[in-house]
């Protein structure tokens, strides 16, 4: 490879940010948390899923806000415009989590990633492509599709100082080909906000943010919403972040808590020399998923 997928070194910072019923509350808790990061020297600051609101089928509909067409009015998103003032105030790019957004004129409801520039400009939206579904007898049903509709592409964004990052939403980790199309388009860092619960995050968390980082040999970040038990929905917490060794670099508790990590420039190219998967692949014998059809528009 001619240059390094990380150009510059980058502080990354996961917030995991303890939310509740009161929106504005959520919205004023997540401003401190992201400038306590970039106070100590963040560059790119994750919000949680879900993180102006209660996670549930039961919550989309009361948090929802309009997104369409862009931009909305204060009104039809404040936490698009909390967002937005808060990149710029803080000087940061910030991955907006995930909040409920509504479609009015599809009437459908979206699970939806929000990304600022430092200038507070959106640079990409990401609805949650994949949704969470599951039923483990004795353990957790949960239903998002019951409200939830899909997005419908992969969501790269370049960071013009640093390189390629990917943005998707918790269930979406599960699914291996959008973090592999990612890298082989050249991302240096999968971002993941994410709400796992007690059941699936004993299982998977961390083993998903692993897995993802060394199958494509590129740092992974996860983010949940910190565990509150007096919720209806009990986060994993556990927030990390993953080098491309699939080393576990950071990670904190269930508690309310900011995962800071130093990205470092060449680090992706390292791990590629020593175990150097991106020159033995055979797609002679089986097929390159990243060049095939692949959506990067809704």
């Amino acid at each position: 490879m001619t240059s390094n997928l990380l150009r510059k070194p980058l502080k990354l910072a996961l917030v995991q940010l303890a939310t509740g019923p009161d929106k504005a509350a959520n919205l004023s808790r997540a401003r401190s948390r992201v400038l306590e990061a970039t106070g100590k020297g963040a560059g790119l600051v994750v919000l949680p899923e879900c993180f102006n609101s209660p996670y549930g089928t039961s919550f989309f509909p009361k948090y929802c806000e309009q997104l369409l067409p862009s931009p909305p009015s204060e009104s039809q998103s404040p936490s698009y415009y909390a967002l937005s003032a808060l990149a710029k105030e803080a000087n940061v790019y910030l991955v907006g989590g995930s909040i409920p957004e509504h479609d009015p004129k599809t009437k459908r409801y979206y699970n939806t990633s929000l990304i600022f520039n430092p200038e507070g400009n959106l640079m990409a939206t990401h609805r949650k492509v994949h949704l969470f579904d599951i039923d483990i007898p004795g353990k957790i049903k949960f239903r998002e599709s019951d409200v939830l509709s899909p997005g419908n592409k992969i969501t790269l964004i370049d960071l013009p100082e640093y390189g390629k990052i990917a943005v998707a939403i918790c269930y979406d980790i599960r699914f291996p080909e959008l973090a592999t199309i990612a890298a082989r388009k050249d991302c240096f860092l999968l971002l993941y906000p994410g709400a796992f619960n007690l059941t699936t995050g004993a299982l998977h968390w961390e083993l998903q943010a692993r897995a993802r980082a060394m199958d494509n040999q590129v740092y992974v970040g996860l983010c949940s919403p910190a565990r509150d038990m007096e919720a209806e929905y009990h986060a994993w917490g556990h927030s990390m972040v993953v080098d491309p060794n699939a080393q576990v670099v950071s990670q904190t508790d269930e508690k309310e808590s900011i995962v800071y990590a130093d990205l470092v420039e060449g680090k992706v190219e390292e791990v590629r020399k020593g175990i150097p998967l991106y020159t033995q692949r055979r797609f002679d014998v089986y097929p390159d998923i990243s060049e095939g059809k692949i959506k990067f528009e809704e």
